[in-house]
């Protein structure tokens, strides 16, 4: 039998993309069911979502009443794929970057036997579309950074389209993750490495949105700084 999987996707002021994600995601992958997380998006993507919802059984909304961050949508969205009895649950962006066609892959790693799949940039048969020179240097360099501190040989540590288990996310100790920005990646991933979980990495080209803004910040990017530290701390501690 196929995993029961859930697709979860925070959003904010996504309302011009979340249709045409919805859509992609449940051609491509029509036994799975999407759990949009939306922040009180001021552009109306929570009543979309609410009306996708009323059209097909697949897709479930999460309204949450201000902007709470990637990381706390995310801890939300597994709660309620553990309560709900899924055997996968997938993190992906609503923004039409992350590509629904590589969801198999994805899939056929977990049946392998990974724990953890990252979709990778950063090897063979991965890339991105879309970037400028400065949005690459940060990204790749803020994996390095990362890979570098934290001792780890993943290739992508910052991605965010990315498949758990069941069983990884209750090994994960969910309740003590304190990330909430772009750091919430690069902590969940270690997590899993120091819990001795297997982590595979399958190659996904990224397509930069085409429509709305970013959400990365200097705030979110000086957090992960911090954090990168923080979590090496913590396991010298055995804390993780």
């Amino acid at each position: 039998m196929a995993p029961r999987t859930l697709i979860i996707t925070p959003t904010y002021n996504e309302r011009d993309n979340l249709a045409e994600f919805v859509s992609s995601v449940l051609a491509t992958a029509p036994d799975a069911h999407v759990l949009v997380v939306d922040d009180a998006s001021p552009d109306g993507t929570g009543a979309l979502g609410d009306e996708l919802a009323a059209r097909d059984g697949r897709v479930r909304v999460l309204h949450r009443a201000a902007k709470r961050g990637l990381g706390t949508a995310y801890l939300e969205g597994f709660q309620r794929a553990l309560d709900g009895g899924y055997d996968v649950a997938f993190e992906m962006d609503a923004d039409l970057s992350h590509d629904p066609r590589h969801l198999p892959a994805f899939l056929d790693a977990i049946a392998r036997g990974a724990d953890v799949v990252l979709g990778s940039r950063n090897m063979p048969g991965g890339g991105v579309e879309g970037w400028g020179l400065g949005r690459h240097a940060l990204s790749k360099g803020g994996s390095l950074y990362a890979r570098t501190i934290l001792g780890v040989g993943v290739r992508d540590l910052t991605t965010g389209y990315k498949a758990f288990t069941r069983s990884a996310l209750l090994s994960l100790d969910l309740g003590s993750v304190r990330s909430n920005g772009y750091a919430f990646q690069i902590e969940t991933t270690y997590r899993a490495l120091r819990k001795g979980l297997r982590v595979v990495e399958v190659p996904i080209v990224f397509v930069d949105r085409r429509a709305g803004r970013s959400k990365m910040s200097r705030r979110i990017f000086a957090e992960a700084i911090v954090e990168v530290f923080r979590l090496k701390l913590d396991a010298a501690r055995g804390r993780i």
